[in-house]
């Protein structure tokens, strides 16, 4: 969004840097001008903020046109590679795994922690435990094109949050593996989600958008049951608690579009990896 230049030409020269150089490095303005970035990034200046979904999915056909991308390496602007070989790296992932099809980085701050919120397992406290996963972390991912071209992209219409968790399903279901590799390291302020003044409001209707996508019909109201209750338990904020009911009513009432649920054998696979689809 263009309030982040000093970070986000950090990032740009750590992927410089790597040892195994990227095909190509596209950056995103989500309605914003980006000046004086490096020869070589391709520039795309958008002329209103399309989201998260939305930003990277004009990323993402920009890669598809150039036909010479098999995989799409997606980095926060305010992250940072401290390794020179994660490119390598992960390419000899994806060699080594015909079915692989997202891989998502360990993210700490600039001390080495890593927020529970960041390990993508129930109850986790090892953020250093490797293994497969049924969710990856939106700040530093990799995705194999082959499986995007059969799952689709970024649901546009969530804008912010969830919008992982909608893919993961969908690359579950259609037989694709998410693996959880720390040695990926991706250096990231610690933050809040809720500093964002739409937080409650999206987090809640993108919530219910997701279970009426993707959860067979029994799921969907045991999933939102369960969600309800947490927030209830974990949210202190009155103005938060009326945001995310808004929201809820608001994903309720409306479409963030067409129902494919999961088949029940994609489910219990979730329930053998740690996180069945109703928390």
């Amino acid at each position: 969004m263009g309030d982040r230049m000093p970070e986000l030409r950090a990032l740009l020269a750590s992927v410089a840097e790597q040892d195994e150089p990227a095909a190509r490095v596209v950056v995103v303005g989500n309605g914003c001008a980006l000046p004086g970035l490096p020869d070589g990034v391709t520039v795309i200046e958008l002329e209103e903020n399309l989201g998260v979904s939305g930003g990277r999915n004009v990323a993402w056909r920009e890669l598809r046109e150039s036909g010479d991308v098999d995989i799409l390496l997606d980095l926060d602007d305010d992250g940072l590679l401290v390794d020179a070989d994660v490119i390598r790296r992960i390419a000899d992932l994806y060699a080594a795994a015909d079915r692989l099809g997202i891989v998502s980085f360990r993210i700490a701050d600039e001390n080495g922690q890593t927020q529970r919120r960041h390990v993508p397992r129930l109850g986790a406290k090892d953020p250093m435990k490797r293994g497969l996963v049924t969710s990856f972390l939106g700040g530093g991912h990799a995705l194999s094109m082959p499986m995007l071209e059969q799952t689709g992209t970024w649901p546009d219409a969530f804008f912010f949050t969830h919008e992982e968790t909608d893919l993961a399903w969908r690359a579950l279901d259609a037989g694709w593996d998410i693996l959880y590799e720390p040695a990926l390291l991706l250096q990231h302020p610690k933050t809040s989600p809720a500093r964002h003044a739409v937080y409650f409001r999206m987090t809640a209707r993108n919530r219910v958008w997701l279970a009426k996508r993707h959860l067979p019909a029994p799921l969907v109201p045991v999933y939102l049951g369960v969600w309800t209750l947490l927030t209830l338990a974990r949210t202190r904020s009155a103005t938060g608690l009326r945001a995310w009911f808004a929201g809820f009513a608001e994903g309720v009432r409306t479409s963030g579009g067409p129902r494919s649920p999961m088949r029940w054998r994609t489910a219990a696979r979730m329930a053998r990896l740690g996180r069945p689809p109703v928390i």
